[in-house]
This record gives structure tokens, sequence and C-alpha cells, in this order.
């Protein structure tokens, strides 16, 4: 297997910051390298020393002769004054109609990243962020590759894009390596991962929970140096081993192994418990959508529907580009106001809207200051967290607090966002789009906060791990005018949208739920039942070890004690087996 792309003690520093120290490593044909770490920490950087586009301070880069290579950084810009066909074909030399029709390869790109609906006679100069990030990412792909070098390319895709994405590298015989915080995508395109930390890059085997196993392992064995992160990484492994289906479909020694490190792990969130909290602090009436028509653009986002959100629901309200999904947004949180019926708001509520954009921050102020303008302390279910404890945890260390608002990256800002709306404590929460810009280590955090927050939440996310993780609904904005219920989620919704005729938005692609999503339900709920008989026989196997041990001196009874707490673990092992099986199924 040939060598494409080698560092030799390569190191990178901006400033007096070292972001790359004395690093040697490689990629090979074939390689398919997800790249993870903190903002700020190198990754980007890494990406462009591959790619030749920055120097290494020492050290030495050699590339294969002849390479065919592609990158796209946050960085690149499109030329302007040209259109949308030559950004994208000028890189194969060809502006023809005919030319690049005739290539379905070409034409799939282009179709699969939505670039053919944009118009390919439209300037670029008129085209938005997120349209112009996916012609740069067209553009790096059309051409004949040996290795793709992509920052974030999940950015502005939608959950049919990225799966999409996910679909062509993987049939591509090219070398990959991708900056993403999108896990999804890591465990499904990557063999290998990088973790770009405190100026080095630690390489480990496989996607993005192979690198959980492994980081928690290695923090275990680290000792206490590190408390939070390695308690983090141990709550992650609990939702790897009891989350959904799709969370669990790893070899059987990893979960194994996984089993010293969560034993005493609670699951990642007590439903019933924050429900009972939600219903007292909400009432019966949160939000309610009665006989409500929106129209926009001359398409129907919403014809007479009624939807009602109750206290505690958390829902992930998915759809493509372009079908309504911030507009809906807008219209629960009053900003809007529909065509004919009405909104209903509960008396007690107090509602928070995360915007896509970034709004206006105190620009005067410094971090911890802007936050603490807001309130000095929070409580997040039982837990009471100070303005700088909370900063910390969405990615302001305690150096990073006190810098000038002024001074932050568009990255830092939405974070800085995030952290403010969460401050005000509200008790419903309308987030759209909140993983961008966000690093993984940011996003377990986040979700750790929102697994102890007792409300009522609606999320709109391309980010299909953080979709599973953090609600337990899922509708889909389909283009019939209605607020469609998914029972099987992400899976179900993409079935359907292979099934529809058509996939442009604003049209109606309702099909009827594939036979796959009845399954998939039907496997969801035998492990829900499955779950409940575990959760029951775990219960029964702490008792009868408490009274094992209570009985030590009466050899009878401990006798009896202990026939019965075989028959358990035997039950139990039967179903661990049985739901792994069910697991597998489900895919």
């Amino acid at each position: 297997m040939a060598n494409l792309v080698n560092l030799e003690a390569v190191s990178k520093s901006y400033g007096i910051r070292p972001l790359l120290s004395d690093v040697s490593l490689g990629v090979d044909e074939g390689d398919r390298i997800g790249v993870v770490g903190l903002n700020g920490g190198g990754k980007t950087t890494l990406l462009e020393v591959l790619a030749g586009l920055e120097a290494p301070d020492t050290g030495r880069v050699s590339q294969n002769r002849d390479l065919r290579t592609a990158v796209l950084t946050q960085r690149i810009e499109l030329p302007e004054q040209i259109t949308v066909r030559h950004a994208v074909l000028d890189p194969l030399g060809v502006t023809a109609e005919y030319e690049w029709a005739a290539d379905p390869r070409v034409r799939g790109i282009l179709d699969g990243l939505g670039v053919t609906a944009l118009g390919l006679d439209r300037p670029v100069d008129g085209l938005s962020g997120g349209e112009r990030r996916r012609v740069a990412l067209a553009a790096a792909l059309v051409p004949e590759l040996d290795l793709v070098l992509l920052d974030e390319p999940t950015n502005h895709l939608d959950v049919e894009g990225v799966r999409w994405l996910a679909e062509h590298l993987l049939a591509r015989r090219c070398a990959v390596v991708v900056v993403t915080h999108d896990r999804w995508f890591l465990d499904t395109v990557c063999t290998r991962t990088w973790e770009v930390t405190d100026g080095r890059v630690d390489g480990y085997d496989g996607g993005y929970a192979d690198w959980v196993y492994a980081r928690a392992e290695r923090l275990r064995l680290a000792g206490a140096a590190e408390d939070r992160r390695r308690n983090l990484a141990r709550k992650e492994l609990a939702w790897l081993r009891r989350g959904p289906p799709a969370r669990t479909s790893k070899p059987r020694y990893r979960i194994d192994a996984a089993e010293a490190l969560i034993a005493d792990v609670p699951p990642p969130r007590d439903n019933v418990e924050l429900l009972a909290f939600a219903k007292r602090r909400l009432g019966r009436t949160v939000l309610e959508l009665e006989d409500v028509t929106v129209t926009i653009g001359g398409q129907r986002l919403l014809d007479g529907e009624t939807w009602r959100i109750g206290p505690g629901e958390r829902i992930g309200l998915i759809g493509i580009n372009g079908s309504g999904k911030t507009t809906l947004l807008r219209l629960l949180a009053g900003e809007r106001e529909p065509d004919t019926g009405r909104r209903v708001q509960g008396q007690t509520v107090f509602l928070a809207h995360l915007h896509q954009e970034l709004e206006d921050l105190p620009e005067s102020l410094r971090v911890l200051e802007a936050v603490e303008e807001v309130a000095s302390r929070i409580t997040l279910g039982r837990r009471e967290l100070s303005a700088s404890q909370l900063a910390e945890r969405l990615g302001f260390p305690p150096s990073r607090q006190w810098t000038a608002v002024a001074d932050l990256s568009g990255g830092e800002r939405r974070r800085l966002q995030l952290t403010r709306l969460l401050m005000a404590e509200p008790n419903v929460l309308l987030l759209d789009e909140p993983t961008n810009d966000l690093d993984i280590d940011t996003l377990q955090q986040l979700e750790d906060l929102l697994d102890g927050w007792p409300g009522s939440l609606v999320v709109v996310s391309h980010d299909r791990y953080f979709v599973d993780r953090v609600c337990d609904t899922v509708v889909a904005l389909l283009g019939d005018g209605r607020i469609t219920h998914l029972p099987g989620g992400i899976e179900e919704y993409l079935a359907r949208r292979d099934n529809a005729p058509t996939a442009q938005p604003g049209s109606s692609y309702l099909v009827e739920a594939p036979k796959e999503a009845a399954q998939l339900r039907t496997a969801r709920k035998e492990l829900a039942r499955l779950e409940r008989q575990l959760e029951r026989l775990s219960g029964r196997e702490a008792q009868l070890q408490q009274q094992i041990t209570q009985q030590a001196a009466d050899p009878e009874a401990f006798r009896e004690l202990d026939g019965e707490l075989r028959v358990v673990l035997a039950a139990k092992n039967e179903l661990e087996t049985r739901w792994l099986e069910v697991a597998d199924a489900a895919g």
C-alpha cells in the first residue's frame, strides 16, 4: 500500500502558541481518517499542512509524486463574478452542458449536494454562506482524486445530504482525511481516528465509538488526573452501551471491555423523573398550534395543522434544506404569525430560542461578564452551576473567560450565545442547529447538561447522533402541509425520502411508511421490553447480593440466596444475548 503524504517531526505555531509539536504521521492509499479535538486545538492547521497550504515551522512534509489531491477548508473562498457551473466544473476543464451531463459521477455529485437545485447559471456572488460551502465541496469532489482533505464538510448539509456524502466517500477509492464533529459520520466513514491534543496527534483504530472506548480506557489508566473528562467519557460509554441500537453495533469484545468502566454509571437521563418535574414547572399547556396555515414563497408549509407540545417532550425536527424547519421554530417562538389559526402558549412557559444567526452580543464586556449579565448561578435538575462553571463546560476555560467578547471567533460567539441562553433557565428550549461550530468535547458537555434539563425541547439539527442522544421523539416536514410523527426516527425519514417521487423543497413527497420502518419499530419495542426485564433482574441481583452479605453467617440461608442469584444471573445473561441479537437486527 503506497504512502501518499508523510509528516516527519513537523511543528507549527501561531504566535507563541504551538498547535503541532514534533508530529510524525502518514496517509496511505485507501485510508479514511477522522480528525477530532477541541476547537482551536490544531485540526485545521494539521489539514492545511497535509495539503501543502501551510508550511511547517520545522520538520518535513513529503508527498507522493503526481499526487492528485483536493482540499476543502473553512478558509477557502470561491472566485467572485463566476457562475455555479464554472465554480464546480472548472477543476475538470469541462464547462459544456452535454459534457458533464454525460458523466453520471459528476451529475451524481451535483444532485447529491443539492448544487443542481441551486441553479448552475446562478452567480456565486448571490449565494448564501451555506450554499457557497456546498458549491465548494462539490468542486473539491468532482475531479478524480488520490486524496481528499475535508474540513467540516457536513456543515450546511441536511440529514439526507450527510448520508449522501458518507455513501459517496465510501464508494470512492481515494483516501480521505476529514475534520468533523459529526459523530455518526465519523462512525460510518472512518476506519482510523486522529485526536489532536496539546500539540500531539494520537492515532486510534476505528471511528467515533471505538475512539470513545479507547479514550475512556486511557483516562481510566491515567488515574484521577482528569476527573471531569473521565466521568464524561464513562457516561458516553453508558450511552453507547444502553442507547439506541445503532450505537451498540460494535464487536462483542468492545462491549465486554467497557463493562468495568460503566458498571456504576446510571442511564444518561431519567425520563420519568424529568417528565414529572417538567409537569410541575409547566403545567398541562406548553405550546400548541391550532388549525394553523403558513405559506412560504407560494408553498404551503402548514395546511390547517394542529400540533401540541407537552411538558417534558424532547422533539427532533427534521426535513430537507428549505422545507421550513426554521420558520416552524419561529412560529413556535411567537416570532412569526400564522396565516390562519392560532398559537397558544402556557402561562408558566419561559421560552428561549437559539437562532442559527449570531445575535448581537455585548461587545464591551468580557466573556464571563457577558454570562453573569444574565445570571450568576443556574440550577439544572439537581445540579447548581456558577456562570464560570457553565461557561467552562461549554468551551470557555478560565483562561478564556476574560477574553473580550469583541475578540471572539464566530464559533466562540455561537457558544457564548448558547451559554447565555441556558443561563436564563428557560423551561422551553427551541434550538436551531445548536451543534454548528461545537467540537465533540463541547457537544458531550451540552448533551450532559441537557440530560438533566427538565423542560420541553424542540431541536432542528442535521446531526443524527445529537438528535438520537437528546430527543425522545422525531417529527418531520415532508412537504404535505403536515408535521409527521416518525416512530422509526431518522431511519424512517430517510427510508421515506428514498421512496419519495421528488426531493425538491416544498413539494409533497409523503409516502406510506416502508416495511423496514415497521420492522424497526417492532425491534425497538422488543428492545424496550428486554431493557425493562434487564432492569428488574439487575435490581433483584443487587438485592440478593446485599442479602447474601447480611446472611454470610447462616449457611442454609446463604446457599438458598446463592442458588437464586445463579438463576437470576443466568436469566440476565440470556436476556443480554437476546438484546444484542435484536440490536444487530435493528441496525
